[in-house]
């Protein structure tokens, strides 16, 4: 939406397009099953429709900061649809934003996120089906991919529009997460006991360890 004879935003239509086809796409990849898993993925799908609300229907963010903006920035039209792409504006790229590093650096967080939710989930799923630790894989680098995942993705759309109100949720998704990695490790240890355990002293919770590789759970 960068020519002047097309709208700039009211476009709901749109935005609810966009956030369907990323939630549908987060949901191929995560596949939610449990009530636990249901609310994570709840919450990571309320983020999409606030992020796509005000990157296509009504800018909240623009209007509540437009007069600071336009102080400090008085040679930027902040309601065009460009503008919306607060970090490249502000930092003051000679480029078009879309090609700004902010913005290159999101569609590697984006895309390495859900890629991450994918590989994690065929991981977890055949470990599942045999009724088994899932150790193998990703899941030998880090105990909790899929959430790592999702972390990503929504790091990587605030680089490229940050929103006061995903900026606000972002923080709170990320305790959300966490607490769910805990529920899930004491359902874990109830199932699998000192396996569990053992595999808890090799593999962080969310920082994969790189380098020499992790050994597996007998």
């Amino acid at each position: 939406m960068t020519h002047s004879d097309m709208p700039t935003y009211g476009l709901w239509g749109l935005a609810a397009i966009n956030a369907a086809i990323f939630i549908l796409f987060a949901f191929s990849f995560f596949k939610p099953q449990t009530p636990r898993d249901w609310r994570s993925f709840s919450a990571f799908s309320a983020f999409l429709v606030a992020l796509f609300a005000e990157m296509y229907g009504f800018p909240l963010t623009i209007y509540v900061l437009s007069g600071w903006l336009q102080s400090r920035f008085p040679g930027v039209d902040w309601f065009s649809h460009d503008a919306g792409h607060l970090l490249e504006m502000t930092f003051g790229w000679k480029v078009n934003p879309h090609f700004g590093p902010f913005h290159l650096a999101s569609f590697v967080l984006i895309g390495g996120g859900f890629m991450l939710i994918s590989v994690a989930w065929k991981a977890l799923h055949t470990a599942q089906r045999e009724h088994k630790l899932a150790t193998t894989g990703i899941y030998a680098r880090m105990r909790h991919p899929q959430y790592v995942g999702f972390i990503l993705v929504m790091f990587g759309f605030l680089l490229q529009w940050p929103t006061l109100l995903t900026l606000a949720m972002f923080p709170v998704l990320v305790v959300m997460y966490v607490r769910l990695a805990r529920h899930e490790e004491r359902d874990a240890l109830r199932e699998f006991g000192d396996d569990y355990r053992r595999y808890m002293a090799r593999v962080p919770r969310f920082l994969p360890r790189f380098g020499r590789s992790p050994g597996h759970a007998k």
